[in-house]
């Protein structure tokens, strides 16, 4: 079958027609260039030649969003759904079951999303409720860094074949993405007492610091080829002057492709109004000048959500702050913690006012759209929905001012908002939600309107502002399959039928692995073999798992 979507204005940096209004053909579930046979004696288009045609009217079209952080799936988001449940039939909880969660992002015109904190020994329920949520392709990265087999390895001087191995079987068991590092190191040192953990401070127990965590796991990471660099939650999260340490966390990477998540909250300094203030100058200026660094935002919003992560002793220090005043902390076996904090973020808080000036300085200071990305770090800055409000402030000076009177005064004036008036173009949101998530992950596929990729796309009817622009796709294609028409949508049966889990290959030596279960299955009470995901059991009980090849952050898509 071959579709035509007529008259499209293409928002592709990538495509040589970016920015003109042209067909899109697609076949197969793939895009395509116009076929030759299409063409009559005039020059023209055969249009009996094509079996569907729809007329976009000029809309703006871009290739499906790709979401590189969102908590979706997993244990931790399900205790979340239990803290936080809607208490009327109106009300909208800060994390949504699995196929609201899908319908949700379909509507945006997004197609793929990565759970970024998946525990090894959950990746079997966290993949199990991936493929429950419609409309995406999605995958996960599996956290590693304060294990007891990982430190005790790190403590003991293990070479780097036998790392190798070691995180190259976690990726692999648990089907993952990506390596994730939560606060290195300091989540185990919380269970020996230690509240925090500063990055060239050693663990109590293992005497082995979070700069040698990061630095031999973002070089392993890069040695068994994965694509998308160590992901990093650096230490010391949410405390004032934290930005001392997210810079020496980079620093650990020594040249390293590394990626810091959810930056904003590890942008702090310790001076300015009740002894806070932005870090964002310093990280931006870091980033501008390090090619091998990129990050996401995690920009906060104001109302209601719920934080949910692996750092426990960030978690148990913010518990005071909950809102309303119901809390988890835990530990997870010998492998990490969760801790689940409701929080509402106010615009007349300093703090709060603060974080939210924070995350737009980030955005509008990295020079580079290509490694940075827009996300609230959902649920943890706020609900991933809030996207198309984030992109009116990223595109709309004006609104962007408007916004900032209305926040508090102190956080208002110190903030360089005041002073930048750079504006995002339609080309920077394709680049910072479609392109450049596709480039870090390896997904050459996707993130595209080129010929040759997935035919995942979103349309836009220009509306008066960005926001509302952004709010609902006037179409979401997923696989050349339209899932979203107007207000008309897929059963959820079919969009699942579409979807495919996406999956790393890491490339070790498994004869290194001989005495490796022992220490695993004592710490964890399990036997090895039982943590491990199969492909066949993706394709035949989940979804279809596809391989993705290595690619360096600065490397062509």
């Amino acid at each position: 079958m071959l579709l035509e979507l007529a008259n499209s204005t293409l928002i592709d940096p990538l495509h040589p027609l970016n920015g003109q209004r042209s067909s899109l053909f697609v076949r197969d579930g793939k895009l395509i260039s116009p076929p030759s046979d299409l063409k009559s004696v005039a020059g023209l288009l055969d249009e009996r030649r094509i079996d569907q045609r729809i007329d976009l009217q000029g809309a703006y079209v871009l290739a499906g969003g790709i979401d590189i952080h969102t908590h979706i799936g997993g244990g931790k988001v399900n205790l979340a759904r239990l803290l936080m449940p809607p208490r009327h039939a109106e009300d909208i909880p800060p994390v949504w079951p699995t196929v609201r969660t899908g319908e949700l992002y379909s509507e945006m015109g997004y197609t793929t999303c990565f759970e970024p904190a998946m525990l090894l020994s959950g990746a079997r329920h966290t993949h199990l409720e991936l493929a429950d949520t419609p409309h995406l392709d999605s995958g996960a990265y599996v956290v590693l860094g304060n294990e007891d087999w990982i430190l005790s390895a790190l403590a003991d001087g293990v070479e780097d074949a036998r790392l190798d191995a070691i995180l190259g079987w976690s990726v692999q068991a648990s089907q993952a993405m990506a390596i994730k590092v939560v606060n290195p190191g300091g989540i185990h040192a919380f269970k020996f007492g230690q509240r925090q953990l500063a990055v060239d401070e050693s663990h109590s127990r293992y005497a082995v610091t979070p700069r040698e965590v990061i630095r031999r796991l973002s070089a392993a990471a890069q040695r068994i080829g994965l694509a998308h660099p160590l992901h990093v939650h650096a230490s010391n999260l949410g405390m004032p002057g934290n930005i001392a340490a997210t810079l020496a966390t980079l620093d650990a990477a020594a040249g390293q492709p590394l990626h810091l998540t959810h930056a904003q909250f590890n942008s702090y300094s310790d001076s300015g109004p009740y002894g806070m203030g932005s870090g964002a100058e310093h990280l931006a200026k870091y980033v501008n000048s390090h090619p091998n660094i990129s990050i996401d935002v995690g920009q906060i919003v104001f109302g209601q959500t719920v934080t949910i992560s692996a750092d426990t002793a960030a978690q148990f220090r913010n518990h005071r702050f909950a809102s309303p005043n119901r809390w988890v902390v835990s530990d997870i076996e010998c492998q990490a913690g969760c801790g689940i904090v409701p929080m509402r973020y106010e615009d007349k808080q300093y703090v709060h006012s603060l974080q939210w000036t924070i995350g737009l300085e980030l955005m509008l200071l990295i020079e580079d759209p290509w490694r940075v990305f827009l996300t609230t770090d959902h649920p943890n800055g706020g609900p991933f929905t809030s996207y198309p409000h984030l992109m009116r402030l990223l595109m709309d000076n004006t609104f962007r001012r408007s916004m900032l009177e209305t926040i508090h005064p102190r956080a208002a004036e110190n903030s360089l908002l005041q002073e930048l008036t750079r504006e995002y173009g339609l080309d920077e949101i394709a680049i910072i939600t479609r392109a450049a998530p596709a480039r870090i992950l390896g997904l050459k596929d996707r993130g595209t309107l080129c010929p040759g990729a997935i035919a995942d796309l979103a349309a836009y009817q220009p509306k008066d502002n960005w926001q509302a622009t952004f709010e609902r796709a006037s179409l979401t294609m997923k696989s050349g399959k339209i899932r979203r028409h107007g207000e008309s949508c897929l059963a959820d049966t079919d969009t699942r039928s579409l979807c495919q889990t996406i999956v790393a290959q890491p490339q070790y030596d498994a004869s290194l692995l001989a005495d490796f279960a022992e220490s695993i299955e004592q710490a964890l009470r399990i036997p090895m073999h039982s943590l491990e995901v199969s492909s066949t059991e993706l394709h035949d009980l989940i979804r279809r798992p596809v391989t993705v090849a290595k690619v360096g952050v600065g490397d062509a898509n």
